[in-house]
């Protein structure tokens, strides 16, 4: 069900290396491997829809998305 993943370990380069680069590395590691991503996105349960269900109401976001920028472009927003 959960795919496996591996503890992310940074360590230090060298005994001069202060601990901002340190999480910084770190934050990098996180981000690069998709974990928050993840995590995020099984949050929340949401109920198995149909393949075309899922299109239908991407198209509907995608014209939603398409008005709105056309509105702020004309300054009726």
């Amino acid at each position: 069900m959960y795919n496996k993943r591996l503890m992310i370990q940074v360590t230090r380069k060298d005994a001069k290396e202060s601990t901002e680069n340190l999480l910084r590395r770190f934050n990098r590691k996180v981000q690069q491997s998709g974990t928050i991503a993840v995590v995020k996105n099984n949050q929340y349960f949401s109920k198995p829809t149909s393949k075309p269900e899922r299109r239908r109401k991407a198209i509907i976001r995608q014209e939603r998305k398409a008005l709105k920028l056309k509105k702020i472009k004309l300054g009726q927003r």
